[in-house]
């Protein structure tokens, strides 16, 4: 027919489509490709002006030590070779100044012997320097009479007034202020802790043998004699011998025995041994008549060993076993000495006095005397 028209559309072969998307899928790898490639490019410039950045300027300020920054001008960014010979953290010159130190925020130190008498003994906090205390001796006496018989006088009680001798313990230690910022560890609280634990030490010192001019009068600088409590004078302490003029006799624990029970029973209540470890070795190895020993260790953690069944407490600043001297000291501590404190310990910090020194002023003022000479009883080495 004449005017007819018909479009016929060529039949799609798959096989040409499938050459079509892999066409596109290449070209768009190659465009993902080249986005990489830029993105690379953007990220090498970025990293270059940030190294350019952080490097310090040449002969600039340089928080390094000098020995480290002429090895880094010298060598690696001019190229000098005489600069390098060689490079060792051994030696502070060729190196060792770069190498960081490294310093234990905990300080050790030697254990310092410190006295457990203010433990055992009596304290008291005072206002004033001036601290006095009475103490009854004697008691009051009294009688039998018949429902009609007269009533004489009976005796009344002494009084004794007891003024412990004390004086004023101080310390005063310096640092430089440049110490104290460039310390790798808190230098002020070290100082403090090294302050408490010497005036620890220098005041149990006093309480066994201070002289008491200016500090506490030890309770073995007190008095003392042979005679029972009734017949020997208020403040002095009565002590029993060991029957040897050197040391301990053949029957040791018969002394140790004696010396328990020269103390009234009401002050063995609460009653402790006081002696220094090289006597505590030598009464340690002591056995009574059957062959056991008079030494008894704590059964549980904390309880202290026991001497005829009493604590033993270890006090380094007592004597040694020597000629006339008193090693062991039994008693009842808490009503036997006293020990007086005005106050705490105080630390000043005075950054002005010693320029550029910062002291740190310390102080306490403490006293200590015998209390009652009937509660505390000594052995001596004597026959």
């Amino acid at each position: 027919m004449k005017g007819l028209c018909m479009d016929i559309t060529a039949p799609v072969d798959p096989i040409d489509t499938s050459f079509d998307i892999v066409a596109r899928q290449d070209a768009a790898d190659q465009a993902l490709g080249a986005l990489r490639s830029d993105v690379d490019e953007v990220k090498f410039r970025l990293e270059k002006v940030s190294r350019a950045a952080a490097r310090p300027a040449i002969g600039g300020a340089d928080p390094a030590s000098l020995e480290l920054k002429g090895f880094v001008d010298g060598y690696l960014r001019q190229g000098r070779e005489a600069e390098l010979k060689s490079v060792s953290g051994a030696v502070p010159a060729d190196g060792g100044y770069a190498v960081p130190r490294e310093i234990d925020a905990l300080i050790a130190a030697q254990l310092k012997n410190i006295s457990p008498i203010r433990a055992i003994a009596q304290v008291v906090q005072v206002g004033t320097a001036g601290y006095r205390k009475l103490v009854t001796s004697g008691g009051a006496a009294s009688g039998w009479v018949s429902e009609t018989g007269a009533r004489p006088e009976t005796t009344t009680s002494k009084f004794n007034e007891i003024a412990p001798p004390s004086g004023e313990l101080y310390a005063n230690p310096s640092a430089s202020q440049a110490m104290l910022d460039d310390a790798a560890f808190n230098l002020e609280e070290w100082l403090a802790n090294e302050i408490a634990v010497e005036f620890a030490r220098a005041e149990g010192a006093a309480f066994v043998s201070g002289t008491g001019i200016n500090q506490p009068k030890g309770f073995l600088a007190a008095p003392t004699a042979a005679t029972a409590d009734a017949a020997r004078p208020f403040g002095t302490l009565q002590f029993t011998v060991t029957g040897n003029a050197t040391g301990f006799d053949t029957a040791p624990e018969l002394k140790l025995i004696d010396l328990v029970h020269s103390l009234r029973a009401g002050h063995r209540q609460g009653a402790v041994f006081v002696m220094n470890t090289k006597t505590l070795a030598a009464v340690r190895k002591f056995k009574a008549a059957d062959g056991s020993f008079l030494w008894t260790p704590g059964l549980l953690e904390g309880q202290p060993a026991r001497l005829l069944g009493y604590p033993v407490i270890e006090a380094e600043d007592m004597p040694d076993v020597a000629a006339n001297a008193f090693p062991i000291a039994f008693g009842n501590f808490a009503n036997g000495y006293i020990i007086a404190e005005r106050r705490a310990t105080t630390i000043l910090r005075d950054p002005y006095t010693n320029k550029p020194f910062v002291n740190f002023y310390a102080t306490k003022r403490i006293g200590g005397q015998v209390l009652d000479s009937d509660a505390i009883k000594l052995l001596k080495i004597s026959t």
